[in-house]
């Protein structure tokens, strides 16, 4: 497995991938089909985050796939450019091997060299795996956002986790 930034090259990939991901997880903001993606506005949101100190994308590959992803959305302000917001997914058939755990770490060295200090994200509470990889990864629940999503009709809670480096 290769864990490694992205190119712009990737983008037709990295498309085919969050629409995988999307449409195998229950935990996901975006339902299947619901997101209109494709290589194009990959390609051009890939060039602009490259733009970005604050900013960047992190692929797991395998076998010549891309099998994970990890987004890093950094502060746009100058009082909030030392946290980034983090949005990860999994192939499911290639979750608990490690993917995650590797995702994560080279988003640390990342972030030490791009001076980002707060990474923070949210999880659906069902999620036990995407917790545990969380806190695994050294994350902490700070606080819940009650009813923060729908779910099959249903609300749904989140809890907001956060690392300090």
């Amino acid at each position: 497995m290769i864990i490694r930034r992205i190119k712009p090259a990737d983008a037709e990939a990295l498309a085919e991938l969050i629409t995988k991901v999307e449409n195998e997880s229950d935990y996901m903001l975006f339902e299947p089909g619901e997101r209109k993606t494709s290589a194009e506005a990959q390609r051009k949101r890939i060039e602009a985050i490259q733009k970005e100190d604050q900013s960047t994308i992190i692929i797991a590959e395998k076998d010549n796939q891309l099998i994970g992803f990890l987004m890093a959305i950094g502060g746009a302000a100058r009082r909030n450019r030392h946290s980034a917001y983090l949005v990860a997914g999994i192939l499911s058939k290639h979750r608990g091997q490690g993917v995650g755990t590797k995702l994560f770490e080279e988003l640390e060295r990342w972030a030490c060299e791009n001076h980002i200090h707060r990474l923070e994200l949210t999880v659906v509470i069902r999620n036990q795996a995407g917790v545990a990889l969380y806190k695994k990864a050294g994350f902490q629940i700070e606080g819940t956002k009650k009813h923060s999503v729908v779910i099959n009709d249903e609300f749904v809670d989140e809890y907001y986790m956060g690392k300090l480096l």
